[in-house]
């Protein structure tokens, strides 16, 4: 399952990648493909090989931006989360070996280069949706049955004013 859900910070990224790429990135790597052509022989040039494979790629990723930026949905903060996680939120969770977890749940898009990012679509997400703080969760492992509580829930309307929701 893969929801196109996103935040208003994830989706800016998103677009400024997107933006970097196309305006930056690309028209420099065009430059050095069209130097590297000018050389001559284009089948022993490193150069050349190295700046096609690179403008390959800046093309593919540049496709899936786009038409991923349409697929989206931002999902814009609202003060009548509060209290409850939802998407957006960050949550902190703590298990019976006193174990503490802080993570924000947010888009598929939004996870990676980011260890304290879940995704809404993942088992812990899931289980936490709708939960308040106080509340208990099980989360189904392959290992069997993990159990949590929540221990605080914050929003940020901006990155730098956390709202905290403690039981």
């Amino acid at each position: 399952m893969n929801t196109n859900l996103i935040t208003e910070a994830g989706y800016q990224s998103l677009k400024d990648e997107l933006d970097w790429l196309w305006r930056e990135e690309r028209p420099e790597i065009t430059r050095k493909v069209t130097w590297a052509a000018s050389l001559g022989d284009r089948s022993e040039n490193a150069d050349y090989q190295y700046n096609k494979k690179r403008l390959r790629e800046i093309d593919r990723r540049v496709r899936y931006l786009r038409k991923r930026i349409e697929d989206l949905r931002v999902v814009p903060y609202s003060s009548t989360q509060e209290g409850k996680v939802f998407f957006g939120a960050w949550v902190t969770i703590v298990n019976e070996e006193d174990t503490s977890k802080k993570f924000r749940i947010v888009g598929a898009d939004e996870i990676y280069d980011r260890k304290d990012f879940i995704s809404i679509d993942s088992p812990m997400a899931r289980a936490c949706i709708g939960k308040c703080a106080g509340d208990d969760i099980v989360v189904r492992t392959p290992t069997g049955d993990a159990y949590w509580e929540v221990t605080e829930i914050e929003y940020c309307e901006a990155e730098d004013a956390p709202r905290v929701i403690k039981p």
